[in-house]
């Protein structure tokens, strides 16, 4: 049976963040969380932006944005200048209209969603615009690498928060342990 999921975690951060942390690794082995359409169909699901059945064209835009915000996180991160062309990226999806409520008088007052795009375009221009706000705002200066060994995740800052998740604080944690004991 097929995995339908892809498995990459969802761990609460800005869409944007969520976008990039598709690629991920286990246990220092890099993992892909979207390998074909169906996985990042669940994924879009999973983060409550689109419900509608996803094609090629639509995962290889989608991995196209996430390679982009995934660079400027890690130039973020490393207090580096962004890279022009990821810029652009996120620029032309941004640009894109999302969503916006209309009103509707009959029969009766009434608002309802809309959108110029499909689904999927409509899902990547709001990541987009998160990235914006994201690598645009003060939120950036809270950006950061996970620390855990073999890991690869972004995550906002808050509190001393230093790892993505409890997982990668325990396995960090049992590491410096285990180095710690070894050598005594």
């Amino acid at each position: 049976m097929t995995d339908v999921s892809g498995g990459a975690p969802i761990l609460g951060e800005p869409l944007s963040i969520e976008l990039a942390n598709t690629s991920y690794a286990v246990r220092g082995h890099p993992r892909e969380g979207l390998e074909v359409p169906q996985h990042l169909g669940s994924w879009l699901r999973d983060v409550r932006l689109a419900t509608a059945d996803v094609d090629a064209a639509d995962l290889a835009a989608t991995l196209a944005l996430r390679d982009a915000i995934r660079r400027l996180a890690d130039a973020t991160v490393d207090a580096e200048p962004l890279p022009a062309d990821a810029v652009a990226v996120v620029n032309r999806h941004a640009a894109t209209p999302a969503r916006w409520r209309e009103l509707r008088a009959d029969p009766e007052p009434d608002t309802v969603a809309r959108s110029a795009g499909g689904d999927v375009a409509t899902a990547l221009s709001e990541i987009a615009a998160d990235a914006v706000d994201l690598f645009g705002g003060p939120r950036r200066h809270d950006l950061r690498a996970c620390q855990g060994p073999g890991c690869v995740l972004h995550f906002i800052r808050s509190g001393r928060r230093e790892w993505c998740s409890h997982g990668c604080g325990n396995r960090a944690r049992a590491a410096r342990h285990y180095a710690r004991n070894r050598t005594t």
